[in-house]
């Protein structure tokens, strides 16, 4: 049928809702910047004798994002219909999460959560201290989990707000959104936050600390959060075009032919069982048994661990080793305006092989490396990049000058790393994305939607816990004791017993990380050409009926 847009484009009458996903999405970015990214970083950065098993007790924090498919099933089916089936949930939860945000702002500030890491923009000077980890880590798991329940909706929204012809840019307003979010909470704030990058870009006159504490920035995102919350009550409907639909659109021309746009009917009136949980639940085991969806969800569940340990510890290694916080900030803050820029060319190449899986041909070496061309083409070649940066990884913490000057050689070398790393990670989730979008059922679209992406990031997050872990145990330390002129052995935890509890001066003997990281590209070469690659072309060639819930 034709439609007002062409295949691969988004449609014009498309915009309004693009632009509102990308700002949901946005906020989604906020908190999950913050538990995946800076918070890991503030705890090494400025307290060096954090260990790894601590940082891995961390990430617990982020295991909702990876549970949420629990929930998600009650997220899809009681809803209000007054209100609207994704609107009932995204409103609440919104401001509930900017009301945290706020009063979790308002006690780091006042020195009441997170001890210290606000101290020298108030006067203080006892840095982090008195840390609860585990208090620390319930905090963010609940912003988490808020996060994650109204992932569920929007996820579920997006399959109804787009018209079928630009579905595919479901994924782009997600990647661009998170993106943004993201870096705005990771990258930018820890720049901003940085007394020596502010010194040395931005101030004359150098001082303590940085532009934006952390506590500030938290009351900030939570006044953003409240007012996008604001703009979904009085400006959004469930069904932004309800009152024409299902009527045709007419061309300028009157003696044009009228053409139809379709929209997804997983939320339309009238559709059977959509409220009911039973239904839902009943509907979500019978996806569960599809052969498709189990092999998805293997290959969701063991393809990340290739670059676990490069992506949760080069940075935290370099700083370790002595690389400046400040110049750190930098490699990472050029990194987005790249994500933003290119991640919507990602994103219009893997629409362009959603709607054409021919839209290439692949030959010779490449043809060997990632199969016939095909709507997970995207994906692979992300797997195979983040392999790559994961090598490089180990070659720029190995190769950090002994002296501590960062040469503008070995400083492009870790932004070329990181770059590489980032922008296949963007090249993996926008292919992934866009593919789950073309399978999904809109009939129970939220639990679907959260159950694949549900898989996806818990690949990322199940194996964090177990890589930290094995750091440490593979690593050895030496500790000197000024006091008795003593040296002591340790393995895994004994950072931690040195420099806490005996007041020493350690040293590392055999870093634990280089062995974990050799351990997760070569388990990911083989799981790439020995499984994943075959999986993933076996699975874009099958239909459409087979993902359906029957």
């Amino acid at each position: 049928m034709q439609g007002l847009a062409t295949q691969g484009s988004l449609a014009p009458h498309d915009l309004p809702q693009f632009y509102l996903l990308v700002a949901l999405y946005f906020v989604q970015g906020i908190p999950v910047g913050l538990a995946f990214g800076t918070i890991p970083f503030l705890l090494k950065s400025m307290a060096k004798e954090t260990s790894f098993t601590t940082l891995g007790i961390f990430s617990i924090a982020t295991y909702p994002y990876s549970l949420k498919i629990l929930w998600s099933p009650i997220v899809d089916s009681i809803y209000s219909d007054k209100i609207g089936r994704r609107r009932s949930w995204i409103i609440p939860i919104q401001l509930v999460s900017g009301v945290l945000l706020f009063a979790l702002g308002f006690a780091i500030s006042r020195g009441l959560v997170f001890t210290g890491v606000d101290d020298a923009f108030h006067g203080r000077s006892d840095g982090i201290h008195d840390l609860s980890i585990l208090a620390l880590t319930f905090y963010f798991g609940t912003l988490v989990f808020l996060c994650a329940t109204q992932d569920i909706a929007v996820d579920g929204w997006a399959l109804t707000i787009l018209s079928k012809q630009s579905l595919t840019y479901a994924s782009t307003a997600q990647t661009v959104g998170m993106n943004i979010g993201y870096f705005l909470s990771f990258t930018i704030f820890l720049s901003l936050n940085s007394n020596d990058f502010a010194n040395k870009y931005i101030r004359s006159v150098p001082k303590e600390y940085g532009l934006l504490s952390l506590g500030g920035y938290m009351k900030f995102s939570g006044a953003i959060y409240v007012l996008l919350t604001f703009y979904v009550i009085f400006y959004t409907k469930e069904r932004p075009l309800q009152d024409i639909l299902p009527m045709n659109y007419t061309t300028k021309k009157d003696d044009e032919p009228k053409v139809l746009v379709e929209y997804g009917d997983g939320d339309a009136i009238g559709t059977e069982n959509t409220s009911s949980l039973i239904y839902t639940y009943k509907c979500f085991a019978r996806i569960l048994k599809l052969p498709t969806v189990r092999t998805l969800a293997v290959i969701h569940m063991i393809s990340k661990l290739a670059f676990q340990c490069n992506e949760a510890a080069t940075n935290l290694k370099l700083l370790e080793q002595g690389f400046k916080r400040e110049d750190l900030a930098v490699t990472v803050l050029i990194d987005v305006p790249f994500e933003i820029i290119f991640g919507y060319y990602v994103a219009k190449w893997s629409s362009d092989a959603n709607n054409s899986p021919h839209f290439s041909q692949n030959n010779g070496w490449s043809r060997w490396l990632v199969g016939d061309p095909g709507v997970l083409t995207p994906w692979l070649w992300g797997f195979l990049g983040r392999l790559a940066s994961a090598i490089l990884g180990s070659i720029v913490v190995k190769t950090f000058p002994k002296d501590g000057e960062i040469g503008k050689l070995y400083f492009l070398v870790v932004i070329v790393q990181h770059l590489l790393g980032s922008f296949m990670s963007t090249v993996q989730f926008v292919g992934i994305s866009a593919f789950h979008t073309r399978i999904a059922d809109p009939a129970v679209g939220g639990t679907y939607m959260t159950l694949l992406n549900t898989l996806s990031n818990f690949g990322g997050t199940w194996p964090r816990l177990v890589i930290m872990s094995m750091i440490n145990y593979f690593s050895v330390y030496e500790c000197y004791i000024p006091a008795s002129k003593e040296k002591l052995r340790y393995h895994g935890k004994g950072m931690d017993v040195c420099t806490k509890d005996l007041n020493g001066d350690v040293s590392i003997l055999r870093d634990g990380y280089y062995i974990t990281n050799a351990i997760c590209v070569t388990i990911g070469i083989l799981l790439y050409f020995g499984f994943l690659k075959r999986k993933a072309l076996q699975l874009q060639s099958m239909p459409i009926t087979a993902w359906r819930c029957q």
